[in-house]
């Protein structure tokens, strides 16, 4: 990449776009209300005023780098295409029947979500492959051909074929593709062999379903991209963040739409893995919150922690096990509706509910005066003193607080007798103890000590709440980096080329096979590394190896990371110590006797990672020249304070703010509780910590 090359980074939220021009050491940055009809319009729009603020024409831009919740937001509105499955007999119903595990045990009324295609859109074929990949029974040609000609009878515009263990032999379902080809040429079709080549059915159904249902809303939408920037005069290439934290070229991203789901996010956390190493930073916490949705995710030794399985569309307040299994190489994070147009109300137990739903930029929370009637957070934040009215997205957008009192009265306040100030406090405390539980939750899973850590907040609202959340967690430490309100989108500008292939072949350590190892692996960096030189055929590309074992017994595997050395010249000894090296630190002691097995075998290809230079941190003496003060709620002694008011761009090098305080800029605010101090770091990051402790 030229040191000087002009890249734009797009992020498609709930409710804003955010737009990030880098054109060298600049950076330009906006946020524009999302328009859910056509999403591509707010890209346009955002790209004419970050290029006017760089003083460059949109034709100038070299790379453009886009992640988009649009793939996950319809799994969960279900506004996907008229999509058909092929499966094997006997597997019709598979993605409905799920596992056997109950999401919330005791509950004997307990409603399991709905599964993406009903009964009448499920079809099977004859045929069987077996545990090992062998053919049992053929699968004849007329047979798939009678299905398909039933499926062209009723109008579907994708299909998804996922077959009995397929992922070991896939020469049926590719039979099944090629008929569906002639037949139905101008009908999407995705295979569970290519889309998810992993054991376990009910994911792997679920997954390749959930790619077939987005792929022709996905296609047409990057389409229609390309076309508006080709006629904006925009000729660069188009690459799409994918939910593993890599970049992959557009043509990728429409062949496996549903590796989209979490590219968003994604990206926030490749951010976040980036600071951290600019300040060497072993052990963070990653909090992004938007519009609606907040996101955490704890990025050890500078990289995020990762996983193949991740649910979609959770219906029962959250809780795993509830929602759309899809089974792709992701960032682990856990998320929850928790964002500035998260809508608050009063249950049936006279308690304060906030979220899942948002109000999002149509009509948006009350405040914004678009014919929003309830309240959400923004208008709790904003009654709180946390936001100044006239000046919300750098002065975009005029906020009405009488619309937030009155809205946050009828929905909250008069239900529980409460004024209006009463009822943000209320809501603005239950979000940010949702959040909290969510961290510790997802801390305890991981064997993780959140004290020990550093709390990295991005996103619209995240610095809104992110002193309040180190308070509850007990983290001293806060970092909001520069451009914090639009932090994916430049995570997207720092994320590398990467694919990563995966497999499903069982093997036990008994019966270890190096030479067959050695195939697999060299197969799967083959494949990887083809889908990289899509995009780059110039950078040297990595190779990550990562094995998924368990003893033998077990249900679920954990992932074994291996050196190029250790993949290409397998050892079934070193196998075996790597694993209980990484099992006796999350489980404290290996199980004696006991033998071992490999289920799922991953290359991750890569460019290397960008360099990054550590910064030689401050510790803040000077204190800062105010703007004024106004009055902030603080929630730990449940009073309006006279809080500093301070630009963050008026900042110098080692200033130091006194809690409390409000940093703001044009798209986000940084509240600075009473507990804590801001000091501005040499990079532009404002260092939040509790008073008291030396940096």
């Amino acid at each position: 990449m030229k040191a000087q090359s002009i890249r734009m980074g797009v992020d498609i939220g709930g409710t804003f776009t955010d737009v990030v021009l880098e054109n060298g050491g600049e950076q330009h940055s906006t946020k524009v209300l999302t328009t859910y009809a056509a999403p591509e319009n707010a890209i346009i729009d955002g790209m004419h005023q970050v290029c006017a603020k760089a003083g460059v024409e949109p034709s100038e831009i070299e790379q453009i780098i886009h992640g988009t919740t649009l793939a996950t937001n319809a799994l969960i509105e279900r506004r996907g295409a008229k999509t058909a499955l092929i499966t094997t007999e006997g597997f019709r119903d598979v993605i409905e029947m799920r596992t056997e595990s109950r999401f919330e045990q005791y509950d004997l009324n307990l409603s399991l979500p709905d599964p993406l295609l009903p009964r009448q859109m499920r079809f099977t074929v004859p045929g069987r492959v077996n545990a090992k990949g062998e053919i049992l029974v053929d699968l004849d040609r007329a047979d798939v051909e009678a299905v398909v000609d039933r499926i062209a009878g009723a109008g579907f515009e994708s299909v998804a074929v996922g077959l009995i263990h397929s992922y070991l032999n896939p020469v049926h379902e590719e039979l099944v593709r090629e008929v569906l080809a002639e037949k139905l040429p101008d009908v999407s079709v995705s295979i569970s062999s290519e889309v998810s080549p992993q054991m376990r059915e009910y994911e792997r159904f679920n997954t390749v379903v959930a790619n077939a249902y987005i792929m022709p809303l996905m296609a047409s939408y990057l389409g229609r991209l390309e076309d508006r920037l080709s006629g904006e005069g925009v000729r660069c290439r188009i690459f799409l963040m994918h939910s593993g934290g890599g970049i992959i070229s557009i043509q990728n991203a429409a062949d496996f739409p549903v590796r989209l789901v979490e590219s968003g996010p994604a990206g926030g956390a490749v951010f976040a893995a980036h600071i951290a190493a600019r300040y060497g930073l072993d052990k963070v916490l990653s909090f992004d919150m938007g519009g609606t949705t907040a996101k955490i995710c704890l990025i050890k030794n500078q990289n995020p922690k990762t996983s193949r399985v991740f649910e979609v569309a959770r219906t029962y307040r959250f809780k795993k096990g509830s929602g759309m299994p899809i089974s792709i190489p992701v960032i682990d994070m856990v998320e929850i509706g928790a964002g500035g147009g998260s809508l608050a109300h009063v249950d049936g137990m006279r308690q304060i509910r906030v979220g899942p739903e948002s109000a999002g930029s149509e009509p948006g929370p009350a405040c914004y005066g678009r014919g929003g009637q309830r309240p959400g957070v923004t208008d709790a934040d904003l009654v709180l003193g946390k936001l100044d009215p006239n000046n919300f997205a750098g002065g975009s957008i005029q906020l009405h607080p009488d619309n937030s009192k009155t809205a946050l009265a009828a929905h909250v306040g008069d239900t529980l007798e409460m004024d209006a100030v009463e009822a943000a406090f209320g809501v603005a405390e239950v979000v940010d103890e949702n959040m909290a539980n969510a961290a510790r939750v997802h801390a305890v899973e991981n064997g993780e000590d959140l004290s020990e850590y550093t709390m990295i907040a991005f996103g619209g609202a995240a610095p809104l709440h992110a002193g309040r959340l180190c308070e509850k967690l007990g983290v001293e430490r806060l970092l909001v980096p520069p451009g914090a309100g639009v932090g994916s989108a430049i995570g997207f500008l720092r994320a590398p080329f990467s694919f990563e292939a995966n497999r499903s072949v069982y093997m036990k350590l008994s019966d270890f096979d190096g030479e067959k190892i050695k195939s697999l692996l060299t197969d799967l960096k083959a494949e990887a590394t083809g889908f990289v030189r899509t995009c780059d055929d110039v950078s040297p590309i990595l190779s990550e190896f990562k094995v998924y074992m368990r003893y033998t017994g077990q249900g679920w595997e954990i992932p074994i990371d291996l050196t190029e050395e250790q993949a290409m010249n397998p050892d079934a000894a070193v196998f075996k110590g790597r694993f209980e090296e990484d099992y006796t630190k999350l489980f404290g002691r290996p199980v004696a006797g006991m033998d071992i097995e490999i289920t799922v075998w991953s290359v991750n290809a890569t460019t290397p990672p960008e360099e990054v230079s550590r910064i030689s941190e401050t510790g803040g003496s000077a204190l800062v020249a105010l703007n004024g003060t106004r009055q902030l709620f603080d929630a730990a002694s449940t009073s309006y304070l006279d809080a500093q008011v301070i630009d963050r761009n008026s900042m110098e090098t080692g200033e130091r703010a006194s809690g409390p305080a409000a940093v703001t800029e044009a798209e986000t605010t940084i509240i600075v509780p009473a507990s804590r101090d801001a000091i501005r770091q040499p990079d532009g990051c404002i260092d939040v910590v509790a008073k008291g402790v030396a940096q």
